[in-house]
């Protein structure tokens, strides 16, 4: 592990949370810091609880992937049994909020990220699942980042010039979203726009990542191996070895939200952190 380099508690050290797991994704802290994070493989959602108890929270779960809170407490998600876009309420209701697009199966929703006003991105890269009961064929044109205006329904592609969109997050001002192009290996910014287009692309990173999250200082996390922090001008600063093949995602969860909370395949991981979340 790299020397600390202000971002992470004096003397923490990685901890194992947990494990058994298939594949760990998609963690999304709700506002006690407790964390609700995928197991897609099992097709359910396990809730990881302030006290360190885990527990299934829904199975079966649409084989949901990247999940997010929104301001009324449902959990987003992305739920690629079908490819596509669940709301789940407190008690577990699901409502599906996007099926398709114009007509056709997306690729399979895999990670979103809410504005401030309540509208959502979600990239939406093609990864065949044995699973699946449709055509494995790309039915949609390419593999592009979605904007969801809540209020009318409507769906656009908003970024269409990537290879493989996959982790997505935006600043707490909604100004800013970062998009990592797993495919291509890099990361890039956009501007926000209010109608939801995206401008001002530029290069943040020469690196992809699955998963991403921000701290309350603006600095960027990536994940694959293990978690590789970057500061708001695209500057490597820290990087956390995780002793697992591949690391799903990241989020900042516990009561104080600096517990760096990372899904890394069978196991769930968590570093106390100086920095709390964005969120």
């Amino acid at each position: 592990m790299a020397q600390n380099a202000g971002i992470i508690a004096p003397g923490a050290k990685l901890e194992k949370l947990g494990g058994g797991f298939e594949f760990t994704e998609g963690p999304a802290a709700d506002r006690q810091g407790n964390v609700f994070f995928t197991d897609q493989p099992n097709d359910r959602i396990v809730k990881w609880s302030i006290d360190g108890t885990i527990s299934d929270w829904l199975k079966p779960a649409g084989r949901a992937n990247g999940t997010y809170f929104d301001k009324k407490g449902n959990l987003i998600a992305c739920a690629d049994e079908k490819n596509e876009l669940w709301s789940i309420s407190r008690d577990k209701q699901t409502t599906v909020l996007v099926k398709d697009f114009k007509g056709k199966l997306l690729n399979g929703p895999n990670d979103l990220w809410i504005r401030p006003d309540g509208n959502i991105y979600f990239t939406d890269p093609l990864y065949q699942r044995n699973y699946w009961k449709r055509d494995p064929a790309m039915q949609q044109p390419g593999q592009y980042v979605y904007f969801l205006d809540r209020k009318s329904k409507e769906v656009k592609p908003e970024a269409t010039d990537l290879k493989q969109p996959n982790g997505i997050i935006g600043t707490p001002d909604g100004k800013t979203l970062y998009v990592a192009d797993i495919g291509a290996g890099k990361s890039y910014s956009y501007a926000v726009q209010k109608d939801g287009s995206l401008t001002e692309k530029k290069l943040f990173c020469g690196m992809g990542s699955d998963g991403m999250t921000l701290d309350s200082e603006g600095n960027v996390y990536l994940t694959g191996k293990g978690v590789t922090v970057f500061d708001s001008t695209g500057k490597k600063i820290e990087h956390i070895d995780v002793p697992e093949a591949w690391t799903g995602n990241v989020t900042f969860g516990g009561k104080d939200r600096k517990l760096l909370f990372i899904t890394a395949s069978k196991g769930i991981y968590g570093m106390q952190m100086r920095v709390r979340g964005a969120y």
